[in-house]
């Protein structure tokens, strides 16, 4: 449980990249005390996304590259415990705020495990996990921290003004997801897992990606007009520039020569740049309607 390794595996500072995530809904939830602001953060972002990453790693016991750790080390049998650790840790810090919060910290991590445990082992479903990631990770993650943020219960998912931006926070993650997976195919077949980036391909994860990514643009536009915010449409079109022009730079030189290009720093750098952009505009969108 205390190995340097088991702790390495949590990825912490990963929770970075799904931090626009909350931003976005601490954002929309409007005038959030800051105690349930803390609360959520670390509930979220120390506890239960490394207990996740930890779960995950501990049953897939990767020997190649994975999502912020380059050359990740054996996994043992304290890895296991430590994230169950985490998980419980999350789950009685968010009774802080109230049962449903932790209710639905618990569904979250329960579905994260199907997402690796081989006794479901979603990730092996192209379509299924893909689907799952990209609801669970957006549109509940959202309405999740919405839940927190406001102390509300499971009511906020059928609330307008939070299932619309939550399905956004999705659509961009439908896009992205695929992109996480190009360069552990590899890996991913020796394991069994017929990940949705295998089954594109690797220049039909890019255009499947760029496909998304245009309606998360659209909807993102659509979302400002529908909130009478038509002034941050700018702001995020400009937010998004650098990621667009990494995106296609990429693309170009994957297509010249997959081998070279097709690798873990490339795609690091595609989720950096992406969270970058999107936590810098969130922040913007947050301070600027306190204003």
């Amino acid at each position: 449980m205390f190995e340097i390794s088991s702790w390495k595996h949590l990825r912490i500072p990963f929770s970075f990249y799904l931090l626009p995530v909350f931003i976005f809904a601490w954002a929309v939830s409007g005038d959030a005390e800051i105690a349930n602001v803390v609360l959520v953060f670390l509930t979220l972002h120390l506890f239960l996304y490394p207990s996740s990453n930890g779960y995950n790693s501990y049953f897939d016991k990767d020997e190649e590259s994975i999502g912020g750790l380059k050359s990740p080390p054996k996994v043992t049998k304290g890895l296991y415990t430590l994230s169950m650790v985490f998980f419980l840790v999350a789950l009685l810090l968010g009774l802080g705020i109230n049962y449903s919060y932790s209710l639905m910290m618990l569904v979250y991590g329960l579905v994260s495990m199907a997402y690796s445990h081989p006794a479901i082992r979603l990730k092996k479903y192209a379509y299924i996990s893909w689907i799952t990631a990209g609801m669970f990770q957006g549109y509940f993650t959202f309405c999740m921290a919405y839940a927190g943020l406001t102390g509300g219960g499971w009511k906020v998912f059928l609330m307008q003004a939070v299932y619309i931006p939550g399905i956004l926070t999705t659509i961009i993650l439908m896009g992205s997801y695929p992109l996480t997976q190009i360069y552990q195919h590899r890996e991913d077949k020796k394991r069994g897992d017929f990940t949705l980036s295998i089954s594109l391909g690797i220049l039909g994860t890019f255009i499947f990606a760029a496909i998304w990514f245009i309606f998360s643009g659209i909807g993102f536009v659509g979302y400002f007009k529908w909130a009478g915010e038509t002034w941050a449409t700018w702001v995020f079109l400009g937010a998004m520039l650098p990621v667009i022009l990494y995106f296609f730079t990429w693309f170009y030189l994957v297509k010249s020569n997959p081998t070279k290009y097709v690798t873990y720093d490339w795609a690091m750098w595609m989720n950096r740049i992406s969270a970058f952009a999107l936590n810098f505009f969130f922040l913007y969108y947050l301070i600027k309607g306190t204003e």
